[in-house]
């Protein structure tokens, strides 16, 4: 219900706004008078995207610190931080997911097209933006792309982030097993003259 006032507050303030005569600027941004969506737009994406990257490096550092700790083969280490990273992209996308959700309830902010009203549903469009796969089955029309360009921007850098993350991990649990760590070659080249 809040979010209800807070859209209709928004749109009254848009509402006062002045409109501008000036002969100077295009005739597109006089006759534009849906500013207070795109404020809502705009805040909701900021606050999406918020959420999203405070989420991922607290995950991050959280397997960090656990990875560091965790005993026992460094298989382990490895597959524990992936199901932490993969868990990570999960709730980004159902963060993003909601904010469509939540938006598409005033058809101000655009509509979905190949969408029924399930939550699973803008989940679905949120994994295919955020891995930047795409549906052809299902889009969004309206102010609501924005949040929905922002997010495969945002996916693409939590992913490469993660990617990131993964090898920094592998490099650290993984560097003693590597063939040619140091004196490795000394070492090869005398076993193959032996």
């Amino acid at each position: 219900m809040q979010y209800v006032f807070s859209i209709l507050a928004m749109r009254s303030i848009a509402a006062a706004l002045p409109v501008s005569t000036d002969p100077t600027m295009p005739p597109s941004l006089i006759e534009y008078g849906d500013w207070g969506t795109n404020a809502v737009i705009v805040l909701a994406t900021a606050a999406a995207v918020f959420a999203s990257v405070l989420l991922h490096y607290e995950v991050l550092n959280l397997l960090s610190r656990w990875l560091v700790r965790l005993r026992g083969r460094h298989r382990h280490r490895v597959v524990f931080a992936i199901f932490g990273v993969l868990g990570a992209h999960v709730a980004e996308v159902w963060i993003f997911g909601a904010a469509y959700m939540l938006l598409l309830v005033s058809p101000a902010f655009g509509s979905s097209h190949g969408l029924g009203p399930s939550l699973l549903d803008y989940i679905y469009i949120s994994a295919m933006t955020f891995s930047t796969v795409g549906a052809s089955d299902a889009y969004l029309s309206g102010p609501i792309r924005f949040v929905s360009g922002t997010e495969a921007l945002a996916g693409l850098v939590l992913i490469t982030w993660s990617a990131s993350f993964t090898f920094l991990e592998m490099e650290r649990f993984w560097g003693d097993r590597r063939p040619f760590g140091e004196g490795a070659r000394e070492r090869a080249r005398r076993h193959r003259s032996a």
